[in-house]
Parts: structure tokens; sequence; C-alpha cells
């Protein structure tokens, strides 16, 4: 019966994009930087594969998944974290729970904590930590308000940031990072720097892939798709962080918050900041979300105020904890 569960979702198209496997290369190393290559056009399954995303009910299907990825069903659970093992060969050798099948859902299972002592913060106390496993998209310069989506397709901080003006005015010029999980990553999200939370967003949109066939072929992604948008300073440095939701990621969640989506309605909304009766506030390294299922994070920083660190570059495997960059005060 259960491999008629996974054969019913094959069929429905749902266990291959939740697994992505025509997308997602097989796991690289930790050491390997993933191959980048030259923007070309588009193939025809790849145009079919996006044409596929405009008519599917993006947000029905990512309501499907997120029930199926919570079952606590022993067999249903099982073979959902089985069958996940099998095709992508996650690293479990970092997880607090060693055993997979102790996990009570395939949702806990995916969303793992890890060891304490498994990814130590940088020594140097200026240095901004990678807040997620993943393989950096696209990184640089905020081009006044244009941000890199791939080659030769940009998109504005006013429409990532759904109009927020003051806080698009203090990244305008600025630099940012995009970092795509695979499904075989760690999925939750870290301080890069400590911060006090100012502003969070649910902002409502799409349910695109984030991969990297519909980065290159849907105009705007990042600034389309359902996201959560978070604001945070320490002292004078402000920095973002997008939570990008996707086909399947219509779950995100924020400590302080818990669970933001899916949710109804769908409008655009301002969230809570506060914890425990005072805005949240996190040293580096410490958790502030997590994706049920993966996704894309942004980070934002001001013009003048970061400096990447010499190296990184787009299709680089990052590991949360690493050093990503330096505050320049």
């Amino acid at each position: 019966m259960g491999r008629r569960v996974v054969a019913g979702l094959r069929t429905a198209g749902l266990w291959d994009n939740l697994c992505m496997s025509d997308i997602v290369p097989s796991r690289p190393s930790d050491t390997a930087a993933a191959p980048v290559s030259a923007v070309k056009e588009l193939s025809a399954a790849a145009r079919a594969f996006i044409a596929l995303q405009h008519v599917l009910p993006q947000h029905g299907i990512s309501r499907l998944v997120h029930a199926a990825a919570r079952s606590q069903t022993p067999w249903i659970k099982n073979l959902l974290i089985s069958q996940f093992i099998q095709g992508f060969r996650p690293d479990l050798g970092d997880a607090l729970v060693a055993n997979p099948l102790e996990f009570e859902s395939f949702n806990a299972f995916f969303t793992r904590a890890l060891r304490a002592d498994a990814r130590p913060m940088p020594a140097d106390p200026l240095a901004l930590a990678c807040p997620v496993d993943g393989a950096v998209s696209e990184i640089g310069v905020i081009e006044g308000e244009r941000l890199l989506q791939a080659k030769g397709r940009y998109y504005t901080l006013d429409a990532l940031l759904a109009g927020r003006r003051a806080w698009v005015e203090r990244f305008a010029g600025g630099l940012f990072a995009t970092i795509y999980l695979a499904p075989y990553n760690y999925h939750r999200i870290h301080m890069p720097t400590a911060g006090v939370l100012r502003e969070a967003w649910y902002v409502p949109g799409r349910l695109f892939s984030v991969n990297r066939v519909t980065a290159d072929g849907v105009a705007n992604l990042f600034a389309r798709n359902e996201r959560v948008v978070c604001f945070f300073e320490d002292g004078a440095l402000p920095h973002g962080l997008a939570l990008i939701g996707a086909l399947n990621v219509g779950s995100m969640e924020t400590v302080w918050h818990g669970e933001v989506a899916p949710r109804k309605p769908r409008t655009l909304a301002r969230l809570e900041i506060e914890q425990g009766g005072k805005p949240y506030a996190a040293l580096r390294g410490e958790e502030m979300g997590r994706f049920n299922i993966g996704s894309t994070v942004i980070l934002l920083f001001p013009k003048n105020s970061i400096e990447w660190a010499e190296g990184l570059a787009s299709g680089q495997i990052v590991r949360m904890g690493q050093t990503i960059g330096r505050r320049l005060a």
C-alpha cells in the first residue's frame, strides 16, 4: 500500500516536485563547488516544466504536501522518510537524532535539529555566519534598487519588499546574497549576525519552484512568490532576511511567530515581532525560522556596511555557520 501512495504522488507530479530530482543534481561533496553553466536558451523540457507551473493549483498542491509531510501514521511517514533518504542521501552525521525513523513525521525529520557542536560560529566577532546550508545562487551588489535573479534577469527591492520604502532606501546600492536550499540540505535558518527584529511581513504570492531552471525562465520569480520578509538591526547595522516560499513549500515559520504560512486570507500582513513582551532579539547563529520543505533565503545589507568573503561566488556550496563575509563596523 505504501508504495502505491508514492506511485500516486508520482502520477500527480507531486513526488518529483517534492524531490526536484530532474533539477537538483546528486548530492555534491561538502568541499566541491556546484558547477555554474553558461546561460542558454531553455530546453523544451524546461519550457514545459515552467508552463506547467503556471497552470498548476500551486497552493492546493502545497497544502496536500503539507498534510502528507505531517502524517504521524507510522507506515506513511516511514515510507516517505525512507524514499527520501534513498533518493537524496542527506548527510545525517550531524543530526541530533541519529535514527531517521524515530521522527514523528516526515516534516519533523526534514526540519531535524543539529547537534549543539555541529556548526561552531566563526572566531571573529565581526564575521557574518552563513544562515543556512545550501548553494549560492547569486551574490553581489544591489544596482540601485535592482537585484540579479539570473543572468539577464533582474527584480527590484521594491517588489521583493512589497513596497516597504523605508527599508528599500536603506538597502538600495547595498549587497545581497541569494542562497538556495536543496532537498538534502539542513532546513533551519539562523542569524548571520546579531539583531533585534524591527519589522516582519507576510507577502502573499505564487508558489513557483525556485530551482535554477525556473529562476532562468520566470521573470521576477522571488518577488512573485509567497514570502516572509524580516528586518533586523544591531546598533547601526540593519539587515534583511527574506524567506521565499516555493512549490510544495507553502509552509514557513519563525521562532517568535510560529507557522506563518499557509495562511488565510492570503493578504499582505504585518506580523507580530514580540516574544515575551519585547521585540525578538537573537545572537549570531541562533535559529530564527525554518522551511517545512526547502526553498531560498535572500540576505540584504546596506552599502558600505559589510564585505563578502573573498571567493564567495555563484554556485558555491555553503554550510550554516561558515564565514561568508565581515562587518565593516
